[in-house]
This record gives C-alpha cells, sequence and structure tokens, in this order.
C-alpha cells in the first residue's frame, strides 16, 4: 500500500460520519448489515468486449469508481483500479473496499467509469463508458453480481459490459466456480475465483479493543492467481496510532517528574564549599530552564486534537518534536485457497531522529562518544564518573524511592497484624518486609556508594572533621560533617586521612542488624502463642543482645508494644541510611551537569528526544503484536520466557544528513533495551498505556480487558516484566547511498550492521536454551534459522554494494522468530512503501504460491496510489480526454534552450544555486 501523504490525517476518508449523513435533510437510510470492524462491501471488477475508440488499439484500461450519497447531489471521487494493458476484456486485480465506518447504504449509488489511458507517464485518459447501481441492487442480486452495460456519455451507444462481484473474504462461495481467462502480457490464463472454508485469523476478536489504539484505516482489497490459478484474497490495511502523540505525553511527563525531583535532591544537597556551590546554582539554573522547556513541550502536545500523527512537513517543528514521524500499522491479511489465513504487520516510521535540532555536527552517536572522551581528558576541576558508574547511581536512587516507602507500608502492615494477634497475616506481613529490605540493604553494597560519600566529604565547606553520629542519632545530626580541602583536578575518588570509611559499614548494616531483631522478635510472640519450645532469636549471632533482654523480660506485653520499638528503630536506620546515600549520590549527578552543562543538557534532551519517537513506534508494535498472537500458546511461552525481538529495517543513506538520522537512530533504538512490559487487567474502558520508571529503566502497563486476560499465562498475570531486543539492520538504497558508495565513508552502516548481528545471534541462543526441547524440536524441523544466520553473516562481511539481501534475511529471522517488524527511512513514505511492498508480495510469492507470472503486477497494484476527493469540472467524463493537475515546474528554462548558450546556462545555474539556498536557509 502506498505510503500516506503529508496533506491530512484524513486522506483516504471524504466521508460523512453516519450521523451526520442521516441528519442531514431527516431521512433515514438502510444500512448494511455487517460485524463490527469488518468492511461494509467489497467487490471486484471485470470488463468484457469493450470497443475501442480507433479499430485496431489496443486498450489500456483503468476503471474509477465514484460514490453519490443518497442525500447529496455531488459526485466523490472514491477509488479506481489499476491500468490493465493490452485486453479489451479487462480483469482488475484491485478490488473497491468500504470500511465500517464508511456511511454507505443501500440507496447510496455507486457509477463505474472506464477510460482508455494513452499516456501513464502524463496520465492522459480518454472516456470509453459508464455504468450505475445501487448498493441494495448488488446486495440483493442473484449470487450477488451484477452485469452493466456500460454506455457513452449520452446514454445511448453501448461500449461493452461491466461485472460486479461482491467479496467474502473467508466465506464458503456458493456454486460452481467462476473461470475467467485473461490475457496476461500475450498469454491465456485460466483463473478460477474460488474460496475455502474460513480460518478465522488469531485475535479477530480483539480487533475492538485494538480500535483504541488504532485510527482512520485506509483498505485495499486484491485478488492474485495462485501457481495452480486459483484465486487467492488480499485486504491490505494502513492505520494511524493514537500512541504517536499519547507516548510523547506520557515520556515528557516523567522526564518533568525526575528532573524536578533531581532538581529538589540537589538543593537538599546540604552546604558546600564555594566552587560547588556556584556550580550547584549554576547547574539549577539550567536545569530549572530545561523543565520550563519539557513543561511548554507538553502544554503544545495537549493542545494537538486534530491528526493522530506526525507527517513528514512537520519534521522539524520544535513543538512536535518528540513525536514519531508518520508512524502506521500496514497490515496484510491473506485468504488462501490452501493455507490458513494469515497476517503480516509491518509498522512503518520515519527514522528516530532530532530533526529540528539539526545533524550539522552529527547524530547521537558521535556526539555521545565525543562528549565522553572529552569529559575523561578534560582538565576541569570536577570529579570524572564513568557513564556506568552514573547511571549505577541514578538505580540506586530509584531503587531508594521506591523502597523505603514500601518498606514503611510493610511495616505498619506488620504493626497492625501484631495488633490483631494473628500468626498468618504476621509471618507474610514479616516475610515482605525481610524482601524488600534486604533488597534495600544490598542496594548500598555497592563501592560507588562508599566512594560518592568521601567525594561529598571532601566538597564539604571549611572546619575540623568531627566525629560522625552514632548510628541511633536523627539523620538531621548526621548533616553536620564538614571537612575543608583545596581544589584542585581529580582524576580519581579523593581520599583522606581523618575521613573514616567504615562507618557507611556501620551505618547501613544497622539497618540489617534492626530486621534481626524485628524477626526474631515475631518468632518468639508466634512460638509462645502456639506453645512451642525453642527460640528462634538464638540463630542470629549478629542480634543486639539489649533487644533479646527486652524480647524475654516482657513476655505477657501486647504484640504491638513489643514490636513498635524496633519497628522505630528500623525506620530510623533506614531514615538515617536514606538521608547519607541520597546526598552522595546526588553529588555524584552533579559531576556530569558540571562539566560542559549546556552541552550535557542538549545531549540529554536529544536523547530524550529520540527515544520518544522509538518508544512510540514500540508500544504500537508491541500492543498489535499481543492482540494477534493471544491465542498463540507458544508466542505467550516465549514473550514471558526469552522476550521479544524486534527488528527494525532502515534504509537511510550514509551521506550528508543522513548520517546524523543513522546516528540518532541506531542510539534511539538501542536504548530500547531500557524497556520492560507489563500486562495488567483493564479497570476501566481507558486502555491506553502507561508508562512508569525513570530514564534508565522504564516499565509501559499495557492494559488488556478482563477476557483477554485470563487466557494469558500465569506468570504474565503475575505481573512479570516482558523484555524485547531490539535490532537495527541498515542498508541505504537511494541515490545518495551511491554516492557515499563511491566517494564516502560506509563505515558506520557495516558497524552498526555487525554490532546488532552480534545481538540477534545472543537472542537466538536464549531462545534454544531456554525453550521447551518438544517446541525447539518441532521449530527446528520447520525453520532452518541456523542457516539463515550464517546466510545473514556471510552478506553482512561481503560488504556488497546496497546489499538488499541482509535486509531480506533479518526481516525472514524476525517473522519466524515470533518478532515485531519495523521498516524506516527518513519520512517514511517513498522508500518505506517501495520496501513493504516488495516484502508484501515476496511473502505471496514464497508462502502463498503468487503466480510468477503475477509478481509484478502484483507489485504494481500495490504501489498504485488511488485518486480521492470530489470530482471538478476538469473530470467530467464528457469532456473527452482528462489530465491529473501536475506541479509546475520549478525550471526557469527549458533545458533545451540552456543549452543553446552557455551564457543562459550560467545564468541559471546560478538562479537555481540561489533558489537551493534560500529553501535551506
Amino acid at each position: 500500500m502506498e505510503i500516506k501523504e503529508e496533506g491530512t490525517s484524513e486522506e483516504g476518508q471524504h466521508f460523512l460520519s453516519t450521523a451526520q449523513a442521516n441528519d442531514s435533510d431527516g431521512t433515514q437510510f438502510t444500512s448494511i448489515q455487517k460485524s463490527a470492524n469488518e468492511p461494509q462491501l467489497e467487490f471486484i471488477l471485470a470488463c468484457k468486449d469493450l470497443v475501442a475508440p480507433v479499430r485496431d488499439r489496443k486498450l489500456n484500461t483503468l476503471v474509477q469508481i465514484s460514490v453519490i450519497h443518497p442525500a447529496e447531489q455531488s459526485l466523490t471521487r472514491y477509488s479506481s483500479t489499476e491500468i490493465v494493458e493490452g485486453t479489451r476484456d479487462p480483469l482488475f486485480l484491485t478490488g473497491v473496499i468500504f470500511p465500517s465506518e464508511y456511511p454507505i447504504y443501500e440507496e447510496t449509488k455507486i457509477k463505474l467509469t472506464v477510460y482508455d489511458v494513452k499516456d501513464k507517464a502524463l496520465d492522459t485518459r480518454s472516456f470509453l463508458g459508464y455504468a450505475s447501481f445501487k448498493v441494495g441492487e448488488l446486495l440483493k442480486s442473484k449470487e450477488q453480481l451484477l452485469s452493466l452495460s456500460l454506455r457513452t456519455s449520452d446514454g445511448g451507444k453501448v461500449v461493452g459490459t461491466i461485472e460486479v462481484i461482491v467479496v467474502k473474504m473467508g466465506e464458503i462461495e456458493d456454486g460452481e466456480a467462476d473461470h475467467i481467462t485473461t490475457d496476461v502480457q500475450g498469454q491465456k490464463c485460466a483463473l478460477v475465483y474460488e474460496c475455502t472454508a474460513p480460518e478465522s485469523v488469531s485475535g479477530k476478536d480483539n480487533l475492538s479493543f485494538l480500535n483504541a489504539v488504532l485510527k482512520n484505516p485506509v483498505c485495499k482489497l486484491y485478488r492474485f492467481p495462485t501457481s495452480d490459478n486459483k484465486w487467492m484474497q488480499i485486504r491490505e490495511q494502513m492505520s494511524e496510532s493514537v500512541l504517536s502523540f499519547h507516548i510523547p505525553k506520557e515520556l515528557i511527563s516523567l522526564h518533568i517528574k525526575e528532573d524536578l525531583c533531581r532538581n529538589q535532591e540537589l538543593k537538599e544537597l546540604g552546604e558546600l564549599s564555594p566552587h560547588w556551590d556556584n556550580l550547584r546554582k549554576n547547574v539549577l539554573t539550567h536545569c530549572d530552564q530545561m523543565v520550563n522547556m519539557y513543561q511548554d513541550i507538553l502544554s503544545e502536545l495537549i493542545k494537538e486534537t486534530g491528526s493522530s500523527f506526525k507527517s513528514s512537513s512537520s519534521k522539524g517543528d520544535k513543538t512536535l518534536e518528540f513525536v514519531p514521524v508518520n508512524l502506521h500499522l500496514q497490515r496484510m491479511h491473506v485468504h488462501s485457497p490452501h493455507l490458513k489465513d494469515a497476517l503480516y504487520d509491518v509498522i512503518t516510521v520515519g527514522a528516530p531522529a532530532a530533526h529540528f535540532q539539526g545533524f550539522k555536527n552529527g547524530g547521537l552517536r558521535k556526539l555521545l562518544h565525543r562528549f565522553e572522551t572529552e569529559r575523561r581528558n578534560t582538565g576541569y576541576q570536577f570529579i570524572y564518573y564513568s557513564p556506568e558508574n552514573t547511571a549505577k547511581a541514578k538505580e540506586v536512587l530509584s531503587n531508594i524511592n521506591q523502597l523505603q516507602p514500601l518498606i514503611a507500608t510493610h511495616a505498619d502492615l506488620l504493626l497492625n497484624s501484631a495488633s490483631q494477634r494473628s500468626p498468618d497475616s504476621l509471618k507474610n506481613s514479616l516475610k515482605m518486609l525481610s524482601e524488600k529490605t534486604e533488597l534495600f540493604v544490598h542496594a548500598f553494597k555497592d563501592q560507588l556508594v562508599r566512594s560518592a560519600l568521601l567525594a561529598l566529604y571532601t566538597a564539604r565547606p571549611g572546619g575540623i572533621l568531627k566525629k560522625p553520629p552514632s548510628p541511633k542519632s536523627s539523620p538531621e545530626e548526621s548533616h553536620s560533617q564538614d571537612q575543608p580541602l583545596p581544589m584542585k583536578r581529580q582524576d580519581s575518588i579523593p581520599h583522606h586521612s581523618d575521613y573514616d570509611e567504615e562507618e557507611w559499614d556501620r551505618v547501613w548494616a544497622n539497618v540489617g542488624k534492626s530486621l534481626n531483631c524485628v524477626i526474631a522478635m515475631v518468632d518468639k510472640l508466634i512460638e509462645r502463642d502456639g506453645g512451642s519450645e525453642g527460640s528462634s532469636c538464638d540463630k542470629d549471632g549478629e542480634k543486639d543482645p539489649s533487644r533479646a533482654d527486652s524480647i524475654t523480660s516482657h513476655p505477657r506485653e501486647d504484640w504491638y508494644e513489643q514490636l513498635h520499638p524496633l519497628i522505630l528503630a528500623l525506620k530510623d536506620c533506614m531514615g538515617e541510611v536514606v538521608s547519607r546515600a541520597k546526598q552522595s549520590l546526588t553529588f555524584v549527578l552533579l559531576q556530569e551537569l558540571a562539566y560542559s552543562l549546556p552541552q550535557c543538557l542538549m545531549l540529554t534532551l536529544r536523547r530524550d528526544i529520540v527515544f520518544s519517537q522509538a518508544l512510540a513506534g514500540l508500544v504500537c508494535g508491541f500492543i498489535i503484536k499481543l492482540h494477534t498472537s493471544l491465542h498463540d500458546p507458544d508466542f505467550l511461552q516465549q514473550l514471558h520466557t526469552v522476550g521479544l525481538i524486534v527488528q527494525y529495517e532502515g534504509l537511510l543513506s550514509t551521506y550528508s544528513d543522513e548520517i546524523g538520522m543513522l546516528e540518532d537512530m541506531a542510539v534511539g533504538i538501542s536504548d530500547l533495551k531500557k524497556v520492560a512490559f507489563k500486562i495488567i487487567e483493564a479497570k476501566s474502558n481507558d486502555v491506553l498505556p502507561v508508562i512508569t520508571g525513570r530514564r534508565e529503566h522504564y516499565v509501559v502497563e499495557v492494559k488488556v480487558p478482563a477476557r483477554m486476560f485470563e487466557v494469558l499465562p500465569l506468570p504474565i498475570r503475575e505481573g512479570q516484566l516482558l523484555h524485547v531486543y531490539p535490532v537495527l539492520f541498515n542498508v541505504g538504497i537511494n541515490e545518495q547511498q551511491t554516492l557515499a558508495e563511491r566517494f564516502g565513508d560506509v563505515s558506520l552502516q557495516e558497524t552498526i550492521n555487525q554490532e546488532n548481528f552480534e545481538l540477534l545471534k545472543e537472542y537466538y541462543a536464549v531462545f534454544m536454551e531456554k525453550m521447551p526441547p518438544d517446541y525447539i524440536s518441532h521449530f527446528q524441523e520447520q525453520n532452518d534459522l541456523k542457516g539463515l544466520l550464517e546466510n545473514l553473516h556471510q552478506n553482512i562481511q561481503a560488504k556488497k554494494r546496497k546489499n538488499v539481501e541482509i535486509m531480506w534475511l533479518a526481516a525472514t529471522i524476525c517473522r519466524k522468530l515470533n518478532g515485531i517488524r519495523f521498516t524506516c527511512c527518513k519520512s517514511a513514505k517513498d522508500r518505506t512503501s517501495m520496501s513493504v511492498t516488495l516484502e508484501q508480495c515476496s511473502i505471496l510469492r514464497d508462502e502463498h504460491q503468487l503466480h510468477k507470472d503475477f509478481f509484478i503486477r502484483a507489485l504494481d497494484c500495490m504501489r498504485s496510489r488511488p485518486s480521492q476527493g470530489a470530482l471538478t469540472e476538469s473530470d467530467d467524463p464528457e469532456s473527452g480526454c482528462l489530465t491529473d493537475n501536475k506541479p509546475t515546474s520549478r525550471h526557469f528554462y527549458p533545458v533545451a534552450l540552456l543549452l543553446v548558450s552557455s551564457h543562459l546556462l550560467v545564468v541559471w545555474l546560478i538562479l537555481s544555486l540561489a533558489l537551493l539556498l534560500a529553501k535551506y536557509q
């Protein structure tokens, strides 16, 4: 299917809503009874015995389909068939489809106008004849077939007949097969129009739920012959997704929340030496500006209520930076005579890239490498932490913020169970409290926290080192430690002889000791309540003796009274750990921002933009894949056991600005490794996904209705995180890639392909290791994945120019591994549509036995763009010839005239150069 143009989100939907149509004059019309989400009407066309205007001329025939609504007088051009060349008995492969939301009734009139196309390049046509019918006449006719006479514009002369046949995809056709003979490139080929018993497409019952995600479908219908001369039917659908705007808004809201929290933590960092305090103030100023920018972008996105996708003409729009370009679902539904119905989905989207930021200095891959190299080698006065350590600091801070309130909640539940004297409830609450507290303690075992505490200590203002407070003192008292140190260049973490490095170990170890006391007390209480002997307190060698005394000295006190002081001690110890750790790790984050402040924040912004575009496409693809394969137990097992492979097919060249786009795209897709999915049951009609987490780790909660949630495997229902493994393979295919291969550098493309092949191979190894043996044995019988991987590796190593075999092999491997397919170019239009249609026809040939003589013709049908809209006077068939309006030439002079004079040629070159400069300024 031709990728949607930029003009409007409603292309292909030039019609009134059903309510508007019925209310236009108060008249009620007879609706066509069809199941929800199924097209209301589908039919195919064939002409016979056409009369040529000139004797012995071979006709090149095209049929224009127009609609006249019963409440309106105007004629609306709806669609057209492909051009069938060289025959007076054309059989058209492109059908006509009216989707479920189209306001079509039995009273609706359809006009079929037949043209002879004289010049395909100029689209010059001559009118042959027309016929019309009402929808009700077609549906009530015998065998739902009409044979209509084609007449000239005056309604007199008959110039042939046209047959209209209703299509029932997936239903049994009654009666004998309809044998039709057509002339294909001079050869006669007997074709049979026949349907087999239906096989429902998996996920068909879930289409109504998908409507919450997909919007404005544009459908096309085809029938192609198979190698055994039978018909297969293909329904093609292109849909927009509301996630194009929903996901960026969710993500920006998270960024604002995260950045505000970070800014507050910087303010609460405590007293710093003048050097670091000035840096902190500067950082806060810039960070506040960034938050304001994100808030402005979010406000503008909330105002966007019209289109559900961003056209390529808006690539450079600052307010739409976070929105992916031309995000669409391309779905092909195949109903073939001898095989099960099959769905083939490809998500098409513009390459995730920061177009507004520009590519003068390259894309993210180059910019991040340059930034990190300069930061590591700089002489600036700051403490260098590697990107891994910085990411680790963010992770620990996130864990603190998540675990502290959870531990407090479980501690309160434990006290509540104690007040009710419920042993079973007490055990369950203690188990949850122990698990969360152990995770909390484990988070601080990293050496980074200890070194960060020392780094923060050196940044405190002047004063003599004071003995740190004891573990039982309040968290506020721990803020008073300080030490004067002269600020020098620091290539590593500083050390100080007066700093007690073991103090931190004692502080966070007290959390574990306090927990042990709680466990011992609970065990003691349950033992006495049950009358059993023995004491679980003795097994804990590290428990405070004073706590043990309190356990035995008050045997008859209330459970709550005995546990309450221990819980308070646990919370106090935990509060002190949190206070120290948050300050030290926030200081680590300050180091990242301290160096090259504007550049650092702009890189963060660019990465957020690219990631937002990539994530919107990924969430769309995941939801569609989930609903399509919901009743496939092998897929669901693979989903929670291994995860999903997500394969991106890039068609960007390694020339000029597209190098920067490819660098952005490579980082954005790689960052998708930080995303995990969680499937939850929808509690309301709002089924749009929700995103939680932070920049280093996101969880996308996908909501499904209760009836769908019940069929999922238990691990998924219990909230197991589902992971994705993104891979990118890029092959430039346009004329700019020719220049890059002959005169430029294609090493970026080669490096990306090689790196991602290794990732794909790793996923395959995990897949073969974790999936059940019985499934693997059957899987290997059906698929030669090992051979395909070796072939892919050889093609990547071959370094062949424009080696599209890489794309075909990667796509085949992805489909065999139940993966999600993406196709991307700069704007997801021309190159993407060429790739998708070629892939679809190749699938029909290889998987559904498309007749070899019809491969090119099928490709032409899928790549044709039907004209739609209201007819104008220039389209009147009675005018004889019809020529589509063409854009005027941008050249000032005809080339032939320029060749006459060298002076004119020089003038033309200067004017053309001036136009180009004006265009790109």
